[in-house]
């Protein structure tokens, strides 16, 4: 597991991996610390995860360390589709359930129901839930299009009123998850979703940003080199002073 390279851009750090499993291995590693860290200071600690397959070596990594007390975590999750039916294994609810929150023994999970009969009295309730549970750790990843949770560009707002909303997904986006397998064609891509809005994933103390795969360069080198922007959302990470961007030389090849 070799660091290729590690600098800082405004304020968040950004680390260089060789390979897609040195990354996750590594940034599993580094979260859990801090995750013990704050477990040794705090009575429990609550912490949000974001649903792709660029999470999937870091969340393989996390649930095995034997020292980590899941029982005094409480878990969310940062985004999930509107009306996509509750067992679909395309549901992030039912990617992290698979992934990490079967696996540990987390102290409470919250899920976003994307089958609510009503959609905004479901990011209500999900907003308060937030709001009574602080948030520690943030673990997330970059979209094709810059995006963060599913804040696209258009629906991106840095001073958000809100800390959950309903967006319409645009078409990059859509089609991110059809490279990724998750759907076989974009007609089969739910339009909405519910995500968790920037100020919400900014408000994170500690945020670990996960971005392998030479799909995502462009967005990793328009996140760390580009203007500070909505059209770019995932570059607000630049703002925040304990967010660590960890990449491939894949997705990094355009920042070396």
């Amino acid at each position: 597991m070799a660091l290729v390279k590690e600098f800082k851009k405004d304020k968040m750090t950004v680390k260089v991996f060789d390979t897609r499993d040195a990354m996750g291995a590594v940034a599993a590693a580094e979260c859990a610390a801090k995750m013990k860290e704050l477990l040794a200071k705090k009575d429990q600690i609550s912490m949000i995860f974001a649903a792709a397959p660029s999470q999937n070596e870091f969340l393989k990594s996390l649930y095995t360390d034997p020292e980590i007390d899941f029982t005094r975590i409480n878990a969310f999750h940062m985004d999930e589709y509107v009306g996509l039916p509750a067992d679909a294994p395309q549901g992030f609810g039912n990617f992290l359930k698979e992934r990490i929150f079967s696996k540990a023994p987390f102290k409470s999970v919250h899920y976003l129901n994307g089958m609510a009969s009503d959609i905004q009295a479901e990011c209500t309730r999900y907003s308060q839930l937030l709001a009574d549970n602080p948030i520690d750790i943030i673990c997330m990843g970059i979209g094709e299009n810059g995006h963060i949770a599913f804040n696209d560009p258009h629906v991106a707002f840095f001073d958000d009123p809100y800390a959950v909303k309903v967006v319409e997904l645009d078409e990059v986006c859509r089609q991110q998850q059809v490279n990724d397998g998750c759907f076989k064609t974009i007609q089969d891509v739910p339009t909405h979703a519910m995500t968790l809005t920037i100020p919400t994933l900014f408000s994170g103390d500690f945020l670990f940003c996960m971005v392998p795969a030479p799909t995502k360069a462009n967005a990793v080198k328009a996140t760390v080199l580009g203007e500070v922007e909505e059209k770019c959302p995932a570059s607000i990470l630049r703002r925040h002073g304990n967010a660590i961007l960890y990449v491939d030389s894949d997705s990094g090849k355009y920042v070396l």
